[in-house]
């Protein structure tokens, strides 16, 4: 079964008088919807949007992933691992939580900073922070979750082309840019597809088009 979510069915969020647009694809912050909390291990995909020099201060996370694709401009990492890294589009950036760690981001460029960013919940909790970014990652390639069962795939189409979706329990289609055909459904830049049980599915480019594919074989578990 395929659900579309359309960009303009996220909820609005952020702060405009600081430069700060985010859109939420689940509940997150002040808006909660109980019937839209999570799909899979996934509990939140917003789409953030800065104007240079904004971003958000040394804030807390504990016992969730994130992971972040910057769509354009330059993302700035601090946290209070030491870790500092500056995120460029095709990097693929992890932030294992853990038993708890502080992060500022902020938009470190010139130009407006666009960039997703994914939470999953992880298999067991209180672990050590971890943080990796992998530079460049290749289309096609698969970016394994660490402590969780799912797997991230970054798919970029020609029009016409296409490329299988995982098959899997739970499968999140987000569209970074562009068009394709999923279904028989058009996803558009800020689209997304919800999936349960995708079997023998493919996605079809019409025109370019970027998408980020969350393959995942649970949900989450806090027993």
């Amino acid at each position: 079964m395929t659900q579309v979510w359309r960009a303009d069915d996220r909820y609005r969020g952020g702060d405009a008088d600081a430069g700060i647009d985010t859109r939420h694809a689940f509940s997150f912050s002040g808006h909660y919807d109980p019937d839209n909390v999570n799909f899979g291990l996934l509990v939140a995909c917003n789409e953030e949007r800065l104007a240079p020099g904004a971003g958000f201060p040394l804030h807390p996370h504990r016992d969730v992933e994130i992971v972040t694709w910057v769509a354009e401009g330059l993302l700035e990492h601090r946290d209070s691992t030491g870790e500092v890294s500056l995120v460029r589009p095709g990097d693929v950036q992890r932030l294992g939580a853990g038993s708890g760690v502080r992060h500022v981001e902020r938009n470190a460029g010139d130009e407006p900073l666009r960039f997703v960013q994914m939470w999953l919940v992880p298999g067991t909790f209180g672990t050590e922070p971890e943080y990796e970014i992998v530079r460049g990652i290749a289309d096609g390639t698969p970016f394994a979750l660490p402590r969780t069962e799912a797997v991230l795939h970054l798919r970029r189409l020609g029009d016409g082309e296409r490329t299988a979706v995982p098959d899997a329990a739970w499968t999140y289609v987000h569209m970074v840019r562009g068009q394709a055909e999923l279904d028989g459904a058009t996803l558009r830049t800020g689209d997304a597809a919800r999936i349960a049980d995708a079997r023998d599915l493919e996605v079809r480019g019409q025109g370019s088009a970027e998408l980020l594919i969350w393959e995942m074989h649970a949900e989450p578990s806090y027993g």
